[in-house]
């Protein structure tokens, strides 16, 4: 069933389309009412989930976006990005627009012009004229579920059938609305899999050691190459006829990282000889220092690309590659097996530590250690010290704190027994039941904010800053002094985020009557949260084991300045957009002892859609004679993950960037700057301090 459906607008003239299940909107308008119906998919060339049909004289989008225009065969015609307008004759077009929180389609037989206005696009037509909507949703649900039992070797089977859900093996494969999610995998006494799972014929064989540390790591790549895995004494890569060893430093983990960080990047670059000739600066980066000819590298097979991919030296590429998303340290036991459909979906980096590690690597800096001996543990009706502490609590002392060794990735997961620091917590449960979702028809993203503690109330501002959005609708719920049977009400109730600010202890959430446990309740239906109380981390993995998708908890005590400074920060953070583990990555460097706070469960999800794609945060370096030096670090998420490109709204920007990472550096001059940051709401970095694009004001660059 489609996750999509369009609607006219009842406040004004157009649709909307709307995907409920990613809790994404978009609204386009026309100059008259107009009425969608239904329409076939095949009218465009690429493959849509929606198609609506209506008549009308222009079609304007409420923000920049670029065209990618194209004939009806999928032939490229031209582009319009960077807010440079266009004129097409009368003809056949379908026309792909960007930053979308979909997969957006706009497909006429007629003359049409493309108009850019501060911030919007414009479709023009000559006279009122059949248009033809598409949209694609950037949800995927996995084909089937494999069973396997514990043998490595059996386990080398299933990952080997993971690649099925490639929609191609074609360099395209590095977008990722064209990978599609693998299949489930559970364990099971014997093998089975359903008939219709079959390994894409790309002649790629991974050959590893019988060992699961070993198969877990390799599932990202083998899904990526749609490789078979079998069993062998030297772990190598078999292609076209050539033998690529995967351990000569004995590190199979780290080859397998490598190999799929080469590999992606190289497809990244070789698929602009096709559907997407786009100009792409890490192309001409690669081809001033290396001989490759991409154009030859398109038209060969799977193999004979992955041969000659891997002929360039990894050290001698390494300095171009973007940075990567994610690694994730999976313990390598026999029920996180479950866990590689998942892996492989984010193209994670895999380790597989074999012990727990309970030592820090460096000992905790002194600020942090003479925060938690000097601390206060007041009672929740009293103290007003700006050491007070939200509910301390003895579990701490009881449970195993991990310390995961650090990656050199964007974000960092960690899965198996523990609360890990530094890193968030993964659970194959939290990713499952994402995509087991009902959909629905909300109309809104709902979130509640319940504060439970008088003296905590102006952490309540936090209302104030969900919400702030043109495109998108909130319903914004603020409840203090909840009893255990109005939390428990509000526990139940389907609401898209739930901010708890108040005090916790080992008997639970703090109510006005008591204190309620949530590892008492049969399930909860919030899909995600921020538990601000002190040492929150079982309550909140009981709400994830009972129902919730993913939220942010804390490991230890904070103070209540600190968790009102963090609270207000990622509230912020995810209305644009971010990611939880992003969001929190980004606050945790605004907050002292920020490190105490980690993610439980779905790290990836979104509360809602950055509006113009991907989520970023600009770092601004003041220059002389009124010139700004700036960088943008983009953070993926579902809807734009990796392999997804930007191109940022700068006259000085003629190119696309990988969305990665740190983008830049440009020069620019303060008039361009200021018109920069009235395009969004967005987080920006200066003077070393995280502030807001909507708080700037013009003097501030003058």
């Amino acid at each position: 069933m489609s996750t999509l459906h369009c609607v006219s607008l009842s406040d004004r003239d157009g649709i909307r389309l709307v995907d409920s299940i990613e809790n994404a909107r978009f609204e386009m308008y026309t100059p008259e009412p107009v009425a969608p119906r239904e329409a076939e998919p095949s009218a465009f060339c690429f493959p849509v989930d929606l198609a609506v049909e209506l008549r009308t004289t222009s079609l304007r989008l409420p923000k920049l976006a670029g065209a990618i225009v194209r004939s009806q065969d999928g032939r490229t015609v031209t582009q319009s990005m960077n807010r440079s307008g266009l004129s097409l004759d009368a003809d056949a077009y379908d026309i792909e627009m960007t930053t979308a929180p979909m997969k957006l389609f706009v497909a006429v037989d007629a003359a049409v012009s493309i108009r850019y206005g501060e911030r919007s696009t414009t479709f023009e037509f000559d006279d009122p004229t059949r248009v033809y909507v598409g949209a694609r949703s950037f949800h995927e649900r996995p084909a089937g579920t494999i069973v396997t039992p514990d043998d490595p070797e059996e386990t080398m089977r299933a990952v080997s059938l993971l690649g099925s859900a490639l929609k191609t093996t074609a360099p395209e494969r590095s977008f990722p609305t064209l990978r599609g999610h693998p299949p489930l995998v559970e364990r099971g006494e014997s093998f089975d899999a359903p008939d219709h799972l079959e390994s894409p014929e790309t002649g790629v064989t991974l050959v590893l050691p019988p060992e699961r540390s070993a198969v877990y790591a390799s599932a990202p790549l083998a899904y990526y190459l749609g490789a078979t895995v079998v069993p062998g004494s030297e772990a190598r890569l078999d292609v076209a006829g050539r033998s690529f060893p995967l351990a000569p430093g004995g590190d199979v983990e780290r080859e397998l990282g490598r190999t799929l960080r080469q590999v992606f990047f190289l497809d990244c670059l070789t698929r602009t000889e096709g559907y997407y000739p786009v100009d792409l600066h890490e192309r001409y980066a690669v081809e001033a220092a290396f001989d490759v000819a991409f154009a030859s590298l398109y038209e060969l097979p799977l193999d004979e690309q992955l041969a000659e991919y891997l002929s360039i030296p990894f050290a001698d590429l390494e300095p171009h590659l973007p940075a990567w998303n994610l690694t994730t340290d999976v313990r390598p036991t026999a029920e996180n097996v479950e866990m590689l459909p998942f892996v492989a979906n984010d193209l994670s980096l895999v380790r597989c530590p074999d012990r727990l590690s309970l030592t820090p690597p460096d000992p905790e800096p002194k600020a942090v250690t003479d925060f938690f001996r000097q601390a206060t543990h007041t009672p929740a009706t009293g103290g007003t010290s700006e050491t007070l502490v939200r509910g301390a609590s003895d579990a701490a002392e009881t449970e195993e704190i991990v310390h995961p060794r650090p990656a050199d990735t964007v974000e960092h997961a960690w899965v198996g027994e523990g609360f890990p620091l530094g890193a968030s917590k993964a659970t194959a449960a939290s990713y499952r039941r994402r995509l087991e979702r009902d959909v629905s028809d909300r109309t809104s993203i709902d979130i509640t904010v319940v504060c439970n503690d008088e003296q905590m109330r102006e952490e309540g501002v936090v209302a104030e800053l969900y919400g702030l959005r043109d495109l998108l609708q909130f319903e914004i719920d603020i409840r203090y002094d909840l009893t255990r049977e109005e939390l428990t009400e509000v526990l139940s109730r389907p609401t898209n985020f739930l901010h708890y600010i108040g005090h916790v202890d080992h008997r639970g959430m703090q109510c006005a009557d008591g204190f309620l446990d949530a590892q008492e309740l049969d399930g909860v239906a919030v899909e995600s949260f921020l538990l601000n109380a002190c040492s929150s981390y079982k309550q909140g993995e009981a709400l994830v084991e009972r129902g919730s998708y993913g939220g942010v908890v804390t490991l230890s005590d904070v103070a209540n300045t600190t968790a009102t400074k963090l609270g207000q920060t990622l509230a912020r953070l995810l209305n644009c957009g971010f990611t939880l583990r992003s969001a929190l990555s980004i606050a945790q460097r605004e907050v002292f002892t920020g490190n105490r706070y980690i993610v439980l469960g779905d790290g990836g999800l979104s509360l809602c859609q950055n509006e113009s794609g991907v989520p970023g945060v600009l770092r601004i370096e003041p220059q002389e004679n009124g010139v700004y030096e700036i960088e943008l670090e983009y953070y993926p998420v579902k809807s734009y993950d990796l392999g997804s490109v930007v191109k940022p709204l700068l006259e000085t920007v003629d190119k696309y960037h990988l969305a990665t990472g740190t983008v830049g550096k440009f020069e620019i001059r303060s008039e361009e700057l200021i018109e920069f940051l009235e395009l969004e709401r967005a987080p920006v970095r200066i003077d070393g301090t995280l502030k807001w694009s909507d708080e700037l004001s013009t003097e501030s660059f003058g």
